[in-house]
């Protein structure tokens, strides 16, 4: 039988703030492990042992726990929560939560882990070692009894805490956001994490993913010392932490270097308390104070909120096309005519619906730039240029401009003084009025048609393409969108290559096809790189090569990211150059593809299949190669890198 708790069953820097979910985070270790082999099964039994009486026992601790038939062995996970989870306890919430889990029937492994569990958690020392415990193998050995609560160290903090402090830790929030708000949110918030518990700091983290977010506890935010604001996009309800001492950077570097942030954070919050808790913070600014961030980080946000359009759309519209042909797009409106038996039917249904989806595009694209510049206000009329851009066919490039207009004059509008009277109705009248107004103006009279003609010559130009000047682009894509694996640069790529779907010809279908391809690269040349020289790369880094054969083949680009994040200076010029490859390969056997997603998935959507499986192919191979040869040369010290299963992205 495997070892009771495990380090892989711990959680040191657990972010639950309900005990559900709690039990939900421990308890999708076990299934990791293969400890459960139902999850929503087990959970329901772990629910119904905890409706029969509160688990919490004093002094800081819960204990859910349950019998099921949807476990194969007695476990035990264990996590520490920093907000605090309320189990019932008369004393209030617990810190410390221990799931135990059995097989249904076995009620002598049930009670046997329960009462050994209960003995040792009334002894003061051994939950005071467990609060203090800087890793999880530790951790994991202390609640086995392999080691004794006095050979468990207390972390030594990195920096010296205010005088004001030292009977307490130092509390951080945290917001972590990508423009997909799924890989690098994510992986930003568990390296934080991960930096806080090794710096004997408390964190709690907001991911602003793409599933939602649950806030930060209001508590918590009062009670911290500061706020580590790690986003590409502007972070939602930033008024919270006016008024705390504050660090502001892109995602990426929440990844790369957290503990120097935590470093920074505790520097400010040291240096002037007083000052920084007298100066909100500065809600206009987005990811640091120049325009060009700024505006990355607005565009950035118009683009998270696309995409799922994008990929609801163009999947729907491909599925079309391989159910019903291309001609599938003159088939008259399914609410006329539809027959259930029908392949072409069903069809032109996907069709219809896929190209209501794509609709949206351009209009949330110009809706969501204005709210990352002037929050809810932005929407309305960032919603209506994006719709007039399209009226007057300024396209993709029109949505941009309109949302910028938008979010500017939404701005202006908010910076005139009004009499008291009137602010009741700014929001919801005055400002949707007048701004509304204003974009329309200069949309249909001023901006639109010069934009449109832009619109129209560059798409005259992508259908024109050929030869070098086709080889050249693809190069260029390639590059992009391998050089920040998901990051903004790749964003403007995929972003050139959809907007060019909505109107499609022969040259935006190579350029589809050529971001693509090239996107594929990175992690299936990692996963090349790590199964014909394993022994250059961590076990870790192995381990995530598994992963990324199905994260390349499904066009996840971040998969790659463990990779760069531990070994920037050789796998990204690696990646870049397999990517340009790629995408010079791909433009030069004239590929086309008439989906935005879906990777080796939609092979039969592409033109020239076997050619493009060529260019693929190439591109991995270059870049593995060079991978492998950079490693060898000077092989470099193994980090640990965030890890976490990315389940899409663009």
């Amino acid at each position: 039988m495997s070892e009771l708790i495990t380090a892989e069953l711990v959680d040191l820097g657990l972010s639950a703030d309900t005990k559900e979910a709690a039990a939900r985070s421990l308890a999708e270790r076990m299934l990791a492990l293969g400890r459960v082999t139902d999850l929503d099964g087990f959970l329901a039994d772990v629910a119904a042992r905890e409706a029969q009486m509160p688990t919490g026992l004093d002094g800081g601790i819960g204990i859910p726990h349950c019998r099921s038939a949807h476990v194969t062995e007695p476990t035990l996970a264990f996590g520490r929560s920093a907000g605090r989870i309320d189990f019932g306890a008369p004393d209030g919430p617990a810190d410390l939560i221990f799931l135990i889990a059995a097989p249904a029937g076995a009620d002598s492994d049930h009670l046997t882990i329960l009462s050994s569990l209960a003995r040792q958690l009334m002894d003061p020392a051994f939950t005071d070692a467990l609060r203090a415990v800087a890793d999880a193998e530790a951790a994991a050995a202390l609640v086995r009894g392999d080691v004794t609560p006095e050979e468990v160290a207390r972390p030594e903090p990195e920096a010296p805490e205010p005088s004001s402090r030292m009977s307490t830790p130092f509390r951080i929030v945290a917001v972590t956001s990508c423009p997909t708000g799924i890989a690098h949110t994510y992986m930003a918030a568990e390296a934080l994490e991960q930096a806080a518990r090794t710096a004997g700091v408390e964190l709690a983290v907001e991911t602003q993913g793409s599933a939602g977010f649950t806030k930060l506890d209001p508590k918590a935010i009062a009670a911290a010392d500061g706020v580590i604001l790690a986003h590409d996009v502007e972070v939602r309800d930033r008024d919270r932490f006016a008024g705390k001492p504050s660090v502001d950077v892109g995602v990426k570097a929440g990844i790369n270097r957290p503990a120097e942030l935590i470093a920074e954070l505790r520097e400010k919050a040291a240096l002037a308390p007083a000052a920084a808790a007298q100066a909100p913070m500065d809600t206009a600014a987005g990811t640091g104070d120049g325009f060009v961030t700024r505006l990355r980080a607005w565009l950035m946000t118009g683009v998270s909120y696309m995409v799922p359009f994008v990929a609801a759309g163009g999947l729907l519209i491909a599925l079309a096309f391989a159910v019903g042909g291309y001609q599938i797009n003159k088939a008259p409106s399914v609410a006329e005519h539809f027959v259930w038996t029908e392949s072409a039917s069903w069809a032109a249904l996907f069709f219809q619906t896929g190209g209501a989806a794509f609709a949206f595009l351009v209009p949330v694209l110009a809706g969501y730039i204005a709210y990352g510049m002037a929050d809810r206000p932005g929407l309305v009329p960032g919603f209506v240029g994006g719709s007039i851009a399209l009226t007057v066919n300024a396209g993709f490039l029109g949505g941009l401009i309109a949302g910028l207009l938008a979010g500017g004059v939404v701005t202006a509008v908010q910076r005139v003084r009004i009499p008291p009277v009137l602010r009741g109705i700014m929001p919801v009248v005055v400002i949707p009025l007048i701004s509304s107004a204003v974009v329309g103006f200069l949309m249909f009279l001023v901006v639109g048609k010069p934009v449109a003609s832009l619109q129209k010559a560059l798409t005259d130009w992508l259908s024109g393409l050929s030869g070098a000047n086709a080889v050249v682009l693809g190069v260029v894509l390639g590059l992009m969108m391998c050089f920040d694996l998901g990051g903004p640069l790749n964003k403007c790529a995929y972003a050139f290559a959809v907007g060019g779907l909505a109107d499609p010809n022969e040259g935006s279908l190579k350029v589809m096809a050529a971001v693509m391809a090239a996107g594929m690269v990175p992690p299936l040349a990692m996963a090349l790189a790590t199964t014909v020289r394993g022994r250059l790369f961590t076990k870790a880094e192995r381990e995530n090569g598994k992963a990324a054969w199905v994260l390349g083949a499904s066009f996840i680009t971040e998969g790659a990211i463990p990779f760069a994040a531990a070994d920037p200076l050789r796998v990204i010029p690696s990646a870049m150059a397999g990517g340009a490859v790629t995408g010079a390969l791909s433009m030069a056997f004239g590929c086309t593809l008439r989906a935005p997603h879906g990777g080796a998935f939609v092979i039969p959507l592409i033109g020239a299949p076997l050619l493009y499986l060529v260019a693929i192919a190439a591109g991995t191979a270059v870049t593995a190669a060079s991978v492998v040869l950079l490693k060898g040369l000077n092989r470099p010290t193994p980090q640990p890198v965030a890890q976490e299963e990315i389940p899409v992205a663009a």
